[in-house]
C-alpha cells in the first residue's frame, strides 16, 4: 500500500447555526485541505495515481467552494458547514473520480487553521 496526497486550500465564509458563541456569526476561513488516495499497487510508470489526475479532480471541488458563503451552498442548506461536514462533502464529491482497480480515495483532511482540523475517511476504514 502507498498513500499519495496533495495539499490545497480554499477561502470561504460560513456560520454555524445555533452555535452557542461567536461562530454563529458570519466569518471566514482560509481552509486547508489534504486529499489522500491509497494505492494497492503501482502502475507501469511506478505511480500510485498521477498527481495531475488527483489535482484536476480536486480543483473542480475547490472551485465550487472557493469565495462563497458555504451556508448558501446546496450541500449545506440543511446542515452546518462545519469542518466535519465539509470534509465529508469533499470526500463524497471525489469518491467516484478517485477510484479504480488500483487505488481509492482514502481520506480528506480539512483544517480551519494550521493547528486544527478533521480527517474524514468515509463510512468504512480503508
Amino acid at each position: 500500500m502507498i498513500d499519495v496526497f496533495i495539499k490545497t486550500h480554499f477561502s470561504a465564509g460560513h456560520h454555524l447555526r445555533n452555535y452557542p458563541g461567536n461562530c454563529e456569526k458570519p466569518h471566514g476561513h482560509n481552509w486547508n485541505v489534504q486529499v489522500t488516495v491509497r494505492a494497492a499497487e503501482l502502475d507501469e510508470l511506478g505511480m500510485g495515481i498521477d498527481f495531475r489526475t488527483l489535482k484536476d479532480a480536486v480543483k473542480i471541488i475547490m472551485d465550487d467552494l472557493d469565495h462563497r458563503d458555504l451556508n448558501e451552498h446546496p450541500a449545506f442548506r440543511d446542515k452546518n458547514p462545519s469542518s466535519e461536514n465539509i470534509a465529508a462533502f469533499i470526500f463524497h464529491a471525489l469518491e467516484k473520480d478517485l477510484s479504480s482497480e488500483r487505488y481509492h480515495l482514502h481520506a480528506i483532511m480539512v483544517g480551519e487553521t494550521d493547528n486544527t482540523g478533521v480527517i474524514y475517511r468515509g463510512k468504512t476504514q480503508n
